[in-house]
């Protein structure tokens, strides 16, 4: 009778453990981060490269002025303040070149903070 109860025991153990393990999100999911600085009147990097479908993390930081990140084509757009992390998400889901530009005025410069987020399949 013990050794019923006790197989019983670790099979619901183990049932749980399963349940658990099934519900947690998972550890290892794909995301890229890339860390971008804005100054007058340029973003480094200028030119970034992710993947299809990978969900991407922008960190985006001014070390000067008000700016802003502005990527029409993949429908992201921050205001950049100075001394702050701006955080940006996003999944891409379609390749191609994305130019983007700082679209907060910035000075006489301004015209020429641009890059491009280029998206691979």
């Amino acid at each position: 009778m013990k050794r019923k109860r006790s197989t019983f025991l670790a099979l619901v153990c183990l049932c749980v453990c399963v349940m658990a393990a099934s519900m947690a999100p998972a550890a290892d999911s794909p995301e890229q981060t890339v860390t971008v600085t804005a100054k007058k009147f340029q973003f480094t990097p200028n030119e970034i490269t992710v993947r299809q479908g990978v969900p991407v993390v922008l960190k985006i930081t001014s070390q000067d002025v008000l700016h802003g990140f502005n990527c029409p084509g993949l429908k992201i757009r921050a205001d950049v303040k100075p001394g702050q992390e701006n955080v940006l998400r996003f999944t891409p889901d379609k390749a191609g070149t994305f130019p983007f530009h700082c679209d907060n005025f910035c000075g006489s410069g301004h015209g020429g903070m641009t890059g491009t987020i280029t998206v691979i399949p």
